[in-house]
């Protein structure tokens, strides 16, 4: 009786560790193979992370995780800082000027708002690089985060 009960127990723990596990693909820009390490790295860095496979042909990463220790989020501003621009964090100059030069990719040119301006949206200091669409949200952010 004990073995099932430790049987069952254990089938429960495995369900509930599984549910919370998510994976996520989203366009990552780099060009080689160090690209690829570094990107992947800086992805699994990210407390949480249990994976990260990134595709040079299609700049799609696959990145697992689980939801009750990070989100999505953290893991796109954990690849801006290494250097690399991601579809909702752009890298900022000086971590992209720091990739060897092969892995410098063209960039995408910076969103501007309309007149030039970014008045009347204010950045916390972690969405500093977001390049989500400047329409700040309830809570003043670009993102929402």
């Amino acid at each position: 009786m004990k073995t099932k009960i430790l049987v069952f127990a254990m089938l429960v723990s495995a369900g509930i560790t599984m549910a919370s596990e998510k994976s996520e693909k989203f366009k990552v820009y780099g060009n080689c193979g160090m690209c690829e390490e570094r990107i992947e790295a800086a992805a699994k860095e990210v407390k949480g992370v249990t994976a990260a496979d990134w595709n040079k042909e299609t700049k799609m990463i696959e990145v697992s995780f689980d939801e009750s220790k990070t989100d999505v989020h953290k893991v796109h501003i954990a690849i801006a800082n290494a250097g690399h621009d991601t579809n909702m964090h752009k890298a900022n100059d000086e971590d992209y000027a720091k990739l060897h030069g092969c892995c410098q990719y063209e960039r995408a040119q910076k969103i501007q708002q309309k007149g030039g301006t970014h008045q009347g949206h204010k950045h916390e200091e972690e969405h500093s690089s977001c390049t989500m669409p400047k329409k700040a949200s309830a809570s003043g952010s670009c993102c929402g985060k």
